[in-house]
């Protein structure tokens, strides 16, 4: 049972961490730290508590949030800020979902796996969430939107730390917005053709 429960915890972990990746990172190393919820303490993964790795994640949160700033919001998959966006998701997630597992039990390997599948449903529904709300607002809103993606993966992280099964409500939820999203889109394109 306390894998299942670590499996799910990494599971809502990366899921997070697929939406926004370095607060989750943090908010989860700062709980390790403290022993709330999950210790990686003792294991192959108990640098992700360490405050080396915390630092270099308030460091990127700097970064990227510079950068983003800069670029503004119009960016499409093929930028290469997403691309690595995706890239350090995926490798995040694999390393919290591993760790979680790494906690209760020396069988962490599916972590890998289970945290790049949920990083990438993460990133996926909430590039898709937010680029169909940014394209509604005008430019003053939309900058507030980083805002809103750090908050839900924050409370993402949060909850699936310290409850472990909200971890599948959490992912069914994302699965539903990037399949509402998909429809969505396929419904606009649909209405173009009747108009040919």
């Amino acid at each position: 049972m306390d894998y299942l429960l670590a499996l799910l915890q990494g599971l809502g972990i990366a899921a997070a961490i697929g939406i926004r990746p370095f607060l989750p990172v943090l908010l989860t190393g700062a709980l390790a730290a403290a022993d709330l919820g999950l210790d990686f303490e003792g294991t192959a993964f108990s640098f992700l508590e360490q405050p080396g790795f915390l630092l270099a994640m308030v460091a990127a949160v700097a970064i990227f949030g510079f950068i983003e700033r800069r670029r503004g919001t119009e960016a499409d998959g093929r930028d290469p800020v997403v691309l690595v966006l995706l890239v350090v998701a995926f490798v995040l997630g694999a390393l919290e979902a591993s760790g979680s597992l790494d906690d209760v039990s020396s069988d962490w390997w599916p972590g890998v796996p289970v945290g790049v599948a949920a990083a990438s449903l993460g990133f996926a529904a909430a590039r898709s969430l937010f680029g169909r709300v940014a394209a509604r607002l005008d430019p003053d809103a939309r900058g507030a939107l980083p805002i809103y993606a750090e908050g839900a993966a924050l409370l993402t992280a949060g909850l699936s730390i310290l409850f472990p099964p909200l971890a599948i409500v959490i992912v069914v939820g994302l699965a539903w917005l990037l399949r509402g999203g998909k429809r969505r889109q396929g419904e606009k394109y649909a209405g173009l053709r009747i108009l040919r």
